[in-house]
């Protein structure tokens, strides 16, 4: 049975407080401008209850996003591989005013809203995209884990309004580029001669190359092992020739591990080194979709290629796929 309560609101203002009482069921309490508005939401929630599909909002209407944020970043971020950067993703959500709204406030004009806070700002579309995919994983974790079955994930309303995210990159060497590419890294010493080599006859992501260790090499079955993923999957990587050549030349570090670059330096290196080669537009990791595209022309399959460089989807692959219409007219006939 619902009963309704006016009483003294915020600016002295007259509201309306419902309060639906019924055996087996949490008391509900809500506030509304009017008592009509107020027996249409206890009438609401009088008809779940008979026909048993009440589920409270309670919680998710005393919960703060910064609480809700910060039982996150307790309990779900740190079993992810990118916790440190997904902790400043936090940061970010728990600066902004919504932190103090309750989760069930918040609703799908609000997200809208932030993209295009975000856009004013200059954000990246791609950065965009992480920082609303975020917010709405903590809402299906609230959902799902936390017992707030009644919340509404407020991302799922804007799906259409998010940023466009720019093509995939098709970026592969041309010409006399590689000849140069490596005269230029000869000339600035070091490893990264070695290590465009070696990104180019194995796929492997940057963090994967500057992770490697001695003990992962099988030389006599001529296969790498990578313990730790992208993708949390690990795999094992069938070495070229040219590859076994580059770790012919290598000598043994103390500590185990193959390279002495770390991942950023990586790609500062080559950076430099392209300026050296008078390279524009090439970044180390484009070594990568050069590396895939090669694997395709010389003959590998789809599971084959994916076995190797640890893509997950066909869709993914693709992306990192680039044949060269040149060098397929010879198999056409």
């Amino acid at each position: 049975m619902a009963t309704y309560v006016q009483r003294p609101g915020p600016g002295g203002k007259r509201v309306w407080q419902a309060l639906v009482r019924r055996k087996g069921y949490p008391q509900q309490t809500q506030t509304f401008d009017t008592k009509s508005e107020a027996q249409a939401w206890a009438g609401g929630i009088e008809n779940a209850m008979r026909r048993g599909t009440f589920v409270s909002h309670a919680e998710a209407e005393r919960t703060t996003l910064a609480e809700a944020l910060d039982r996150y970043r307790r309990e779900v971020t740190p079993a992810k591989k990118g916790a440190s950067i997904e902790r400043f993703r936090l940061d970010r959500w728990a600066a902004h005013d919504y932190a103090q709204r309750s989760l069930a406030s918040i609703r799908g004009k609000d997200i809208a809203d932030y993209i295009e806070e975000r856009r004013q700002d200059g954000a990246a579309p791609a950065t965009i995209h992480k920082e609303i995919n975020l917010l709405s994983h903590l809402f299906n974790t609230a959902r799902t884990a936390w017992g707030m079955e009644s919340l509404t994930n407020p991302v799922d309303l804007v799906k259409g309004q998010r940023p466009k995210l720019p093509g995939g990159r098709d970026r592969r060497l041309v010409d006399d580029e590689l000849p140069r590419l490596l005269t230029a890294a000869h000339t600035y010493g070091g490893e990264i001669g070695p290590l465009i080599t070696w990104a180019i006859e194995t796929a492997m992501r940057r963090g994967e190359i500057a992770a490697m260790r001695w003990e992962h090499l099988d030389r006599r079955a001529r296969v790498l092992l990578i313990p730790e993923t992208k993708t949390g999957t690990p795999r094992r990587v069938p070495l070229s020739t040219a590859a076994l050549g580059v770790l012919d030349q290598l000598p043994r570090r103390l500590d185990g591990r193959v390279w002495g670059m770390r991942p950023d330096s990586i790609s500062q290196a080559f950076e430099r080194v392209c300026g050296v080669a008078k390279i524009e537009g090439l970044t180390f990791h484009d070594l990568r979709h050069e590396a895939t595209s090669r694997l395709f022309e010389k003959g590998l399959g789809l599971m084959e290629v994916a076995s190797i460089t640890g893509h997950k989807t066909m869709q993914m692959l693709k992306r990192y796929t680039h044949l060269r219409a040149e060098d397929l007219v010879g198999r056409l006939g």
